[in-house]
């Protein structure tokens, strides 16, 4: 049987061990769609609800594989609606190789249908972009992408037009102009800085009497070494969003995660320390890092890239976080004074009575901050935890308690809305094995996430869906309040009450509507006990307000002027916004 260019592109990613590819079909890519059935669906073809979604998909299996997530799409539309979650796989920095169909070559140019200037369309996005215009050039093609995807932690995209597809398959010859390929691979190469850089380092943070540690997700396969480095420092470790799973929340000098959602120990230890080390992360809020002058700085970073673009570090170290960890901590000295750790682990215990505190305070009908306090008290030592861009996002950065093995991540540079299921569904096919919890505002479900339930039961995928149902796009909603000085402009904000518990029911999943407080600990013990998915829809008060525990008076007095300029909430959000700002102050 002749091979066809759209056959080799299956074997190859065969070959380079993905195991399915998140898709959506279309005439663009006919080719390559008839070859996964040629070959019995290995690699298995995940179709999602939309491109988009595969995208996600795609980011989410990445995120929580270590390896290269991949996903097609056709020509002109298709190809258009990747675009958002390959931007999400770049500004967090994980590998994705999309695949896309174009116009056949003999048209382009002609302005026929679906044609779409894909160069222009991805040049920004991707680290690697190539047409495959002959079959010779395929192999080269596709591997590079793969190996630069890898390589630079990024989207990669390769197009092929629907005619080249279905062409018989010829290997590169070994003549000029023709470029030949290496069969697939994973390099282990391990990258350390040089020496005299590490004792600078070491003579920085050995200098210092009050150390912060600051962690990212080029953090997470060095635990171990940070957990080390800080207990031989004294120092507390805060984490950034995408750091979260790096270090469980249950050792007591963890201060939890940083910058507008984050903590009060967070914000208080990098207020107050003298010597700064950071390690794995690119964190954006730079006024949330101690002060220009205030603190000695150390950065470590596997991408130059990223070195001192928000503090103002004096050593800088590119490498791998573990290697570099394991070339610096013999080389630090252990602190005896534990002054400055004994401080944070007070300030943490105090805090997570604060908010435990916070989570029980009446709201009508249901405070979401207690939504993730009682998950946190029964969350799998094994679950992965995704998160959407929303209100929700604000409880998942304060509330959840990692502990165990829990992973758990979100969009967190780009903060895409509709990204936590199939962020769930990538995960699904990641770690199989694990238990999977997506936590999602209402907007979001409406906007990506009721369709994407239906791939959850199409591949019977076990995940339990939680809705943050208040009918509002909260965030933006106090957002307006608080940064802007503007009420809640409800033409914008309200959304369409729906049941999401009822709409699970009607596709064959498990459906639990929550709207008393009291039941919420044995809901979520039902959901997660589930053999199948399960929609948690929880009714909860949108007036509960995510205000930071380091809340400056500008923004406290821009929330209350606004409220009292004609907020249809306004009541409810003064009462519940002094009840849970109260709990900070009682002893």
């Amino acid at each position: 049987m002749t091979t066809t260019v759209g056959d080799f592109v299956v074997q190859r990613l065969r070959d380079w061990g993905v195991a399915q590819v998140f898709a959506y079909p279309g005439d663009g890519i006919n080719g390559i769609v008839a070859a996964f059935g040629k070959a019995d669906d290995d690699p298995k073809f995940v179709q999602t609800r939309h491109e988009e979604m595969a995208a996600l998909a795609a980011v989410g299996f990445a995120k929580f594989s270590d390896q290269v997530g991949v996903c097609l799409a056709t020509s002109g539309p298709g190809a258009i609606h990747l675009l958002n979650g390959l931007y999400d796989a770049k500004l967090d920095h994980v590998p994705v190789v999309a695949i896309v169909g174009q116009t056949a070559r003999t048209a382009q140019g002609g302005s026929f249908q679906q044609e779409v200037d894909l160069h222009s369309l991805f040049r920004d996005v991707a680290s690697f972009l190539v047409d495959v215009t002959v079959p010779e050039q395929l192999p080269n093609a596709l591997d590079r992408a793969m190996r630069t995807a890898r390589a630079d932690r990024a989207p990669a995209v390769v197009i092929i037009p629907n005619d080249v597809q279905e062409q018989e398959y010829a290997a590169p010859e070994h003549e000029f102009k023709h470029i030949p390929s290496s069969p697939p691979s994973r390099p282990s190469s391990v990258v350390t800085p040089a020496q005299d850089e590490v004792e600078r380092a070491a003579e920085v943070l050995n200098s210092g009497e009050k150390v912060a540690v600051l962690v990212g997700q080029g953090a997470r396969g060095a635990a171990d070494e940070v957990r080390a480095t800080a207990d031989l420092l004294g120092a507390g470790i805060a984490k950034a969003l995408l750091g979260k799973d790096v270090l469980p929340d249950d050792l007591p000098y963890v201060t939890g995660s940083i910058g507008l959602l984050g903590t009060r120990p967070s914000y208080e230890m990098m207020r107050d320390c003298d010597r700064l080390l950071i390690i794995g992360s690119n964190f954006p809020y730079s006024q949330y890092l101690p002060k220009p002058g205030a603190a000695r700085g150390v950065q470590i970073d596997l991408d130059g890239r990223a070195i001192g673009m928000r503090h103002p570090t004096e050593v800088t170290l590119v490498g791998d976080a573990k290697a570099t960890l394991r070339a610096l901590i013999p080389l630090l000295r252990r602190k005896e004074d534990r002054s400055w750790r004994t401080k944070i682990e007070a300030d943490v215990e105090r805090w997570w009575e604060v908010v435990e505190r916070q989570a029980q305070v009446p709201a009508d009908p249901v405070n979401p901050m207690r939504i993730v306090s009682e998950l946190s008290r029964r969350l799998p030592h094994n679950a992965i935890v995704t998160a959407d861009s929303g209100s929700a996002t604000n409880w998942y950065a304060r509330l959840l308690r990692v502990r165990g093995n829990v992973r758990s991540s979100l969009s967190g540079t780009l903060a895409t809305m509709g990204c936590a299921v199939p962020y769930a569904l990538g995960a699904a096919f990641a770690q199989p094995n694990r238990p999977l919890i997506a936590l999602v505002g209402d907007g979001a479900m409406q906007m990506n996430g009721m369709a994407e339930l239906l791939t959850l039961r199409r591949y019977g995928i076990r995940c339990v869906v939680c809705v943050f149902h208040n009918n509002d796009l909260n965030q933006v909603t106090w957002e307006l309040r608080a940064m802007g000085g503007a009420p809640k402009f409800e033409q914008s904000q309200s959304l369409p009450d729906v049941s999401y518990a009822s709409y699970a029911r009607s596709i064959g999943l498990q459906g639990i509507e929550v709207d008393d407080p009291e039941q919420l600990g044995a809901a979520w013990e039902t959901a997660l006990a589930f053999e199948g998915s399960t929609v948690l829809d929880v009714r909860c008060d949108p007036d509960v307000p995510p205000i930071p525990p380091h809340a400056t008076f500008d923004q406290i007095k821009d929330m209350t002027e606004a409220v009292l300029r004609g907020d249809p909430d306004a009541w409810g959000v003064l009462r519940r916004g002094l009840h849970t700002k109260i709990q900070e102050l009682l002893p």
